[in-house]
């Protein structure tokens, strides 16, 4: 059981480590890549979460703003898409990859997101030995939500609905309801393996229980926009929650089989969903999270 314990505690630092090796490297050297999504709505890649952007005669709109240290960049690719002022930036959810460039795009916008994110942010969050410091007042979100709320901006009602319990406590999805197109945060990775924050709320069956309500609201041409991957349509979010569904159901079966968690990843996910393991969140760390998730409520 302590060598169970151990090894849990040492592949929690491995991820916690990598995603500080993120933060670190040299930033100077990524660029900021614009698609358009469709309409005035556009997707912006660079280092960390997909940043999603409307632009039109209101201004400037953008979901999740990634690291500090790309605050330029960012701003310099939205010049070239809009001459407009940037008024509301929305978060997803609390991730520095996602809200990072918050203090900067404070100053001169609204934030906006789920009550949770405004509270994750403005104090110390911790990961094992990692110490997150809060961000600075200029980073919080100055207007939250419980539920949902919606913004009438460039010629379209833009929805911020909460879905709880899926990635985090805090995870918003953003409707762009005229162009048809939705940012749905770090709730979606393309083929790869999600990162379920179980220390912030997250839970993986309420992440499947989200992506089943999303999938039932999308019509069939709607455009995606992902926490993490290529912009993505109704099939990829459909097949993402059958790996999501079918992962769960198999670490669900060996439990209930009286497995030990070493036994789980020796005997790994169905063969389908090998390859999904090769991004941030390879296939031992995939299965910790669905076994310690659907453990947590009997310990």
């Amino acid at each position: 059981m302590k060598l169970t314990i151990l090894r849990l505690v040492f592949a929690g630092l491995f991820l916690i480590g990598a995603v500080w090796a993120t933060v670190q490297q040299d930033f100077s050297k990524v660029e900021i890549k614009a698609t358009n999504v469709r309409g005035n709505i556009y997707m912006l890649e660079g280092q960390g979460g997909n940043i999603g952007v409307s632009i039109g005669d209101d201004g400037i709109l953008i979901v999740d703003d990634q690291f500090a240290p790309r605050a330029e960049k960012i701003r310099a690719a939205l010049k070239q898409l809009n001459s407009g002022q940037l008024k509301f930036v929305l978060n997803t959810h609390w991730h520095g990859d996602h809200t990072g460039g918050n203090p900067v795009f404070g100053k001169e916008s609204t934030i906006i997101a789920h009550a949770n994110v405004r509270k994750r942010l403005m104090i110390e969050q911790k990961r094992g030995e990692r110490v997150i410091a809060p961000l600075p007042k200029e980073g919080w979100p100055v207007i939250t939500l419980e539920s949902s709320l919606s913004l009438h901006f460039n010629g379209e009602e833009i929805k911020v609905i909460h879905f709880p319990s899926g990635h985090t406590d805090g995870d918003c999805m953003i409707f762009f309801t005229n162009a048809n197109v939705v940012h749905m945060g770090d709730d979606f990775f393309v083929e790869r393996f999600p990162f379920v924050d179980l220390n912030s709320g997250g839970n993986v069956e309420g992440l499947i229980k989200n992506i089943e309500q999303i999938i039932a609201q999308l019509p069939p041409d709607v455009k995606i926009i992902p926490g993490h991957g290529p912009l993505s349509t109704l099939d990829d979010l459909k097949k993402y929650h059958r790996m999501l569904v079918e992962t769960t159901a198999s670490v669900r079966q060996a439990i209930t089989a009286g497995k030990t968690l070493d036994e789980l990843k020796k005997q790994g996910l169905p063969e389908e969903w090998k390859s999904w393991g090769a991004g941030f969140v390879p296939t031992d760390r995939w299965i910790e999270t669905i076994h310690q998730s659907l453990t947590a409520k009997s310990n």
